[in-house]
């Protein structure tokens, strides 16, 4: 009997996910296993990708409503930073422990649990006449959403083969930039009919649906594999990003250690570290651009209205959008070929630091196209992600995919913040908006270049030593 279950659009179910007959199945008993597989992978991916899409339409919604924001509180760009990275704070807050739970508990009960704090922070939000009020709000919503990305990520890691986790990886992206598309224009449009608070309140509405899908349609978590699944498992191919380089001793694993010393020991193994530079600064990067500063850029630098600028956004998260959708189907081509997510990253992230090189030297003329480009040379930089979630035993993929989220989520936290306060600092020497924003965008894509060459260092050794230069390689 196969040791996986193949779906027309690309899912691999274990077998552990549905019934297996006692006698040896007729060929309409395998069509009928297959077809409920098939339905069942695909329903479980598209009520994940329904959570993430509201997900990232409330994260990013602020760089939408920043200009009645700003009107309303009187706040200055230390303070949209701020409060944009409140939400993030809320993210990175919860990482550590949530990486735990998800591994003990699984991901339908901790999604749950969270999302329910999402509900309580949108309603909170709609409601606030106060800064401190929009900034608590926003915290709470952050932390209510933070399990929305990590929680199927861990269910993928367990439920479905690795053949096709890189590809669930990058399709959960592509949901999640539709959530950023959706966060553009269309709430534009709403704006006048609806009112920023209605908004959140019809956010709330749809959380609480998301929440219902989840109870409903999710699968219990075993908290120990079957004996089963693991000789499955053991008996399946793998693919050269998908399998444990047993060539470098293994650090002491969760089961091993306790707290922090388990996040310790996964975060010093070397298919973490090589990520995290890149995953911080370059991962963050994007992130904190798309979701707060492209837009203020189109407004006061590019000279767009609010209405253009928003479907200036619009355009730089449809890119996005279809770049995560691309890499879902192109990079698992690319990796049976041998070719590694860190090379991808090594390659194209380049062209990414060359459009930052343009933002700076020729603001006056960038416009909606040039955050296309960099949005979609960016875009590589999803790969890590998965990436590092392959490197190690599914048993540990909700602590290790937590800890790279973390990584990333400081990241756009310290960036969206670090962003506003330099240019409120070059404001108050005079600097005018068209010399600010440029000059603060130097101090960011310096810190990208570093990043960078960090990566670049060190994935040489492994190449040198015969290593896995992509990620390292897991047993399941």
């Amino acid at each position: 009997m196969d040791a996986e279950r193949h779906s027309p659009i690309g899912f691999t179910l274990h077998h552990h996910m549905t019934p297996t007959p006692a006698t040896s199945p007729g060929p309409e008993s395998k069509r009928s296993t297959r077809s409920s597989s098939t339905y069942s992978s695909a329903l479980i991916f598209c009520v994940f990708a329904y959570a993430y899409f509201l997900s990232t339409l409330v994260r990013a919604i602020t760089a939408t409503l920043s200009p009645h924001l700003v009107s309303e509180f009187d706040l200055n760009a230390g303070d949209l930073g701020l409060l944009a990275g409140g939400y993030f704070l809320g993210f990175a807050l919860t990482q550590i422990p949530m990486g735990y739970y998800l591994d003990r508990l699984g991901p339908k009960r901790i999604e749950l649990w969270f999302l329910s704090l999402a509900v309580l922070g949108c309603v909170c939000f709609s409601q606030a006449h106060s800064f401190e009020t929009l900034w608590l709000s926003r915290l709470l919503t952050g932390i209510g959403l933070s399990a929305c990305l990590m929680a199927p990520l861990t269910g993928y890691r367990r439920w479905f083969a690795s053949a096709t986790q890189m590809r669930t990886s990058s399709w959960m992206l592509t949901a999640g930039s539709s959530g950023v598309l959706a966060s553009t224009l269309p709430v534009q449009w709403m704006l006048p009919l609806w009112g920023w608070r209605a908004v959140f309140v019809a956010l709330a509405l749809a959380l609480g649906v998301g929440m219902l899908l989840v109870w409903w349609l999710i699968p219990r978590w075993d908290t120990a594999k079957p004996a089963a699944q693991e000789e499955l498992q053991a008996a399946a191919p793998k693919e050269p990003d998908a399998t444990l380089n047993t060539s470098e001793p293994r650090e002491a694993g969760p089961d091993e250690a306790s707290g922090l010393r388990s996040y310790l020991a996964l975060c010093l193994r070397p298919a973490f570290v090589r990520f995290a530079a890149m995953g911080c600064l370059g991962y963050g990067g994007l992130i904190a651009m798309q979701t707060l500063w492209a837009g203020p850029w189109l407004v006061k630098v590019s000279g767009l209205a609010p209405d253009e600028a928003a479907g200036g956004l619009f355009a730089m998260n449809l890119g996005l959008m279809l770049s995560y959708f691309a890499w879902g189907w192109i990079f698992p081509i690319l990796n049976a070929r041998g070719v590694r997510a860190s090379q991808v990253i090594t390659c194209v992230y380049p062209l990414s630091l060359l459009v930052q090189l343009y933002l700076i030297v020729f603001s006056a003329h960038t416009n909606a196209w040039t955050w296309v480009l960099f949005a979609v040379t960016s875009s590589c930089v999803s790969l890590s992600q998965a990436a590092v979630g392959l490197a190690f035993e599914s048993k540990w993929a909700g602590r290790v995919l937590s800890a790279f989220n973390l990584v990333i989520f400081l990241g756009v936290f310290c960036i969206q913040w670090m962003f506003g306060a330099v240019l409120d600092a070059l404001g108050a020497r005079g600097w005018s908006v068209q010399e600010a924003y440029p000059a603060t965008m130097a101090v960011f894509s310096f810190m990208t270049l570093l990043a960078y060459a960090f990566f670049v260092w060190h994935t040489r050794p492994d190449k040198q030593n015969g290593h896995n230069g992509g990620v390292e390689h897991s047993s399941s």
